[in-house]
């Protein structure tokens, strides 16, 4: 496999670990998508991962539960996520490790960016929980700082869409398809790819964004191979 990218940020959503069932964590879905990131591993690529959490909780404000309470019941659902992918990689014998953004000893490792890059020239995958650490901000953003903190190429972000419409496809027929675009592009199109902080953060870092569709099995190795499957965005 020749590939384009050797260090990658891949972003998973919590609904990807799901499947049909919309909740929780699907068994197969999760090890079929452990099966795709040790393809792209095997093939000498550089894996880091950060999860979400919608599967599980969604931060919210409204209700009796603020919204940082909220935020921080979200990363604990992203923790949960991460182990289970983490123990799907392992049981098909790809290395990976669990780093957490909040302190939860007993289950994984807490977040330091020089052992996670320790972890990465050992050819071990690493999955990061917990969003941030800190309330307001979303996995987008959490993709987009790992992702510099770790010198990644490029984020790796699966829709349920294959690739980044200016309108949603399935309610508006007319609706664009782009091939590429650039984060002012998403900024002044108000394009819902990510939010404005993650945005903001992979343009001053010179990082590129690859959106494709989840459904295609093979899509993360045709993604890593150069095939122009999505949309890239570009600083």
């Amino acid at each position: 496999m020749g590939i384009k990218y050797h260090r990658v940020l891949i972003k998973l959503s919590g609904e990807a670990l799901a499947g049909d069932q919309h909740f929780g964590i699907n068994d197969e879905m999760t090890l079929a998508t452990a099966r795709s990131i040790k393809e792209i591993h095997d093939a000498g690529v550089s894996i880091a991962i950060v999860v979400g959490g919608g599967n599980f909780f969604r931060g919210r404000t409204g209700g009796n539960i603020d919204r940082p309470t909220a935020d921080y019941m979200g990363m604990l659902a992203t923790v949960m996520n991460a182990l289970a992918l983490q123990d799907s990689l392992l049981s098909i014998g790809c290395e990976a490790k669990v780093m957490t953004a909040i302190e939860i000893r007993d289950m994984a490792e807490g977040y330091a960016r020089r052992k996670a890059l320790d972890y990465l020239e050992e050819g071990k995958v690493v999955i990061f929980g917990g969003g941030t650490g800190s309330p307001f901000f979303s996995t987008d953003t959490t993709a987009a700082l790992r992702a510099a903190e770790m010198g990644a190429e490029v984020i790796l972000m699966a829709k349920n869409v294959d690739a980044v419409y200016s309108a949603d496809p399935k309610e508006d027929p007319n609706a664009v398809r782009y091939e590429e675009l650039t984060y002012m592009d998403l900024i002044e199109k108000d394009l819902k790819v990510m939010d404005l902080t993650a945005a903001t953060l992979c343009k001053d870092n010179d990082i590129s964004l690859y959106v494709f569709g989840m459904a295609d099995p093979n899509g993360l190795r045709r993604v890593i191979e150069g095939e122009n499957i999505g949309t890239l965005v570009h600083a």
